[in-house]
């Protein structure tokens, strides 16, 4: 349901940095590249996650209450997003952990922020 995301930057050249060694983590990359937007995915078919500067030309800012999810395929894959995202240069949130009960629906995540304070979470659904 969801074609892409967008959070906004103040620094373009420092974000596609940060966003193309994250997501080379999980074998994503630059999908799509327009004036002062860029996006990461794995086809541009598939959902894709871009950043911005504002089209109104004013600063970006953050939104409280705003997170993307970034869906991964196992448990260890979440650990290696947040701790790449951290060397990067974010800051945590949230370390990698399983929150509410353990199992099928198990919900594992762990939460960070960009170079930017836009704030991302990696999770897995389902047992270890």
């Amino acid at each position: 349901m969801i074609g892409y995301t967008l959070v906004g930057t103040n620094d373009l050249d420092r974000a596609k940095g940060f966003y193309d060694a994250l997501f080379a983590t999980i074998g994503a990359g630059r999908v799509l590249e327009m004036g002062e937007m860029c996006a990461w995915g794995v086809a541009m078919d598939k959902p894709m996650f871009g950043v911005t500067r504002p089209y109104d030309q004013q600063d970006a800012t953050i939104g409280n209450g705003t997170m993307i999810a970034l869906v991964a395929s196992e448990r260890p894959t979440v650990d290696t997003l947040h701790a790449r995202a951290l060397e990067l240069g974010g800051t945590c949130e949230g370390g990698p952990g399983v929150r509410g009960g353990d199992g099928d629906q198990a919900f594992y995540a762990a939460y960070f922020r960009d170079l930017d304070g836009n704030k991302l979470c990696a999770f897995r659904v389902g047992p270890a």
